[in-house]
């Protein structure tokens, strides 16, 4: 199955628009390229609230911004040395201590970064 295409605002404006003006739910599902079922839902939120903006995702919270991900990232990709674990811009610049699970969460490369933490946490510990 392809992945969903989100309707931007713009869109589900205009399929609301259509809508009113009596366009039948697949010409306008036609027009946007979505299937039916996307606009006859779309259809019903909006009678029901009067909205046509996205509904609140649930789920745990962000806990760190676009920016800090990015740099997660590249620190993650770097190479690896306790005086650089020491002195990463994560720990220092944003007060977040760089630690196995936000990087194993927001790393593409986990497993190294993983192995490479836990090779300088064992090397500190007597």
């Amino acid at each position: 199955m392809p992945p969903r295409r989100k309707l931007s605002d713009l869109d589900r404006g205009r399929a609301i628009g259509c809508l009113q003006d009596g366009v039948a739910a697949r010409q306008v599902a036609q027009r946007l390229a979505v299937v039916p079922s996307v606009i006859i839902r779309l259809k019903q939120r909006f009678h029901a609230t009067r909205r046509v903006q996205e509904r609140q995702r649930s789920g745990r919270p962000r806990v760190t911004t676009q920016r800090e991900d990015r740099l997660i990232h590249s620190e993650a990709g770097r190479p690896c040395n306790k005086e650089w674990l020491r002195q990463t811009t994560l720990g220092n610049a944003y007060k977040l201590p760089p630690t196995l699970l936000l990087v194993v969460r927001r790393s593409e490369t986990a497993y190294t970064t993983l192995a490479c933490v836990q090779g300088v946490q064992s090397e500190e510990q007597p």
